[in-house]
C-alpha cells in the first residue's frame, strides 16, 4: 500500500494538470460573447451561429489544451496524463458536429426534449476522448487490461472524468423536461456552458498534486 502511494506521488507531481483548468474559462467567454452578438444581429436560430456558439463554449478549452499536449509532444520529456488527456480532448472536437448536422438532416427537434444529447456530445465529446485517451495511456505504462482497470478505478481524475461523462446528460435531460429550450444563441451558450464540466477532472488532478 506504501509503494501504491508513493507511486501516485510520483506521478501527480509531474502531471501538470494545472496547465488545462486555465483553458476552460477563455472559452466560456467567447461563447458567451459570441452568443450575444449572434442575437443581437438576429441569428437567434441559425444553426451555423448555434454550431459555432456550441463549439467556442461547449469546446474552447479542447482546442487550447489541443495546442499544449501538441507543444508538450515537442519537448524532451516523457509523456504525462495531463499530455495524453489534451490529445483525446481534441481528436473529439468534430465528433459533435456529425452528430447536429446528422439530427438535423433527420429531423430531430433540436430545441426540444428529443434534442437534449446535441449540447451534451458538444460538451462532452472531448471529454469522453480524453477518457478514452487516459486509459490508453494507463494501458501503456502498465502493460494488461487488469491492472489497467486497477490503476483507472484508483486514479482520482479517471473517475472524475467518468462521474462528468454520466451525470451531465441526466441533467440537460431534466433541463429539457422543465421546460428549457435554446431558442436564442445566449441560451445556447449557457447551455453548453452548463453542460461544459471538463474543468472538473483536471481541478481534481491539481487538487491531487497539491496535497502530494
Amino acid at each position: 500500500m506504501e509503494g501504491f502511494e508513493e507511486e501516485n506521488e510520483e506521478e501527480f507531481e509531474t502531471e501538470n494538470f494545472s496547465e488545462l483548468i486555465r483553458y476552460t474559462f477563455p472559452g466560456y467567454i467567447v461563447g458567451l460573447l459570441a452568443g450575444v452578438l449572434l442575437d443581437m444581429f438576429g441569428y437567434q436560430r441559425s444553426p451555423i451561429g448555434q454550431w459555432l456558439v456550441r463549439t467556442l463554449a461547449g469546446e474552447g478549452e479542447s482546442i487550447f489544451e489541443g495546442i499544449y499536449s501538441i507543444r508538450q509532444h515537442f519537448k524532451p520529456t516523457s509523456q504525462t496524463m495531463a499530455e495524453a488527456y489534451g490529445w483525446g480532448k481534441l481528436f473529439g472536437i468534430a465528433i459533435p458536429w456529425v452528430i447536429d448536422l446528422g439530427s438535423r438532416l433527420a429531423g430531430v427537434d433540436v430545441y426540444g426534449i428529443e434534442g437534449f444529447y446535441i449540447p451534451y456530445f458538444y460538451a462532452l465529446s472531448d471529454q469522453i476522448g480524453a477518457n478514452i485517451s487516459g486509459m490508453l495511456f494507463l494501458k501503456k505504462k502498465e502493460g494488461s487490461w487488469v491492472a489497467t482497470l486497477d490503476r483507472y478505478i484508483h486514479h482520482p481524475v479517471m473517475l472524475a472524468s467518468l462521474a462528468v461523462i454520466l451525470i451531465v446528460p441526466i441533467g440537460l435531460l431534466i433541463a429539457r423536461f422543465l421546460g428549457f429550450s435554446p431558442t436564442t444563441q445566449t441560451f445556447t451558450a449557457l447551455e453548453a456552458i452548463a453542460a461544459n464540466l471538463c474543468w472538473i477532472p483536471p481541478l481534481v488532478g491539481w487538487y491531487v498534486e497539491r496535497r502530494k
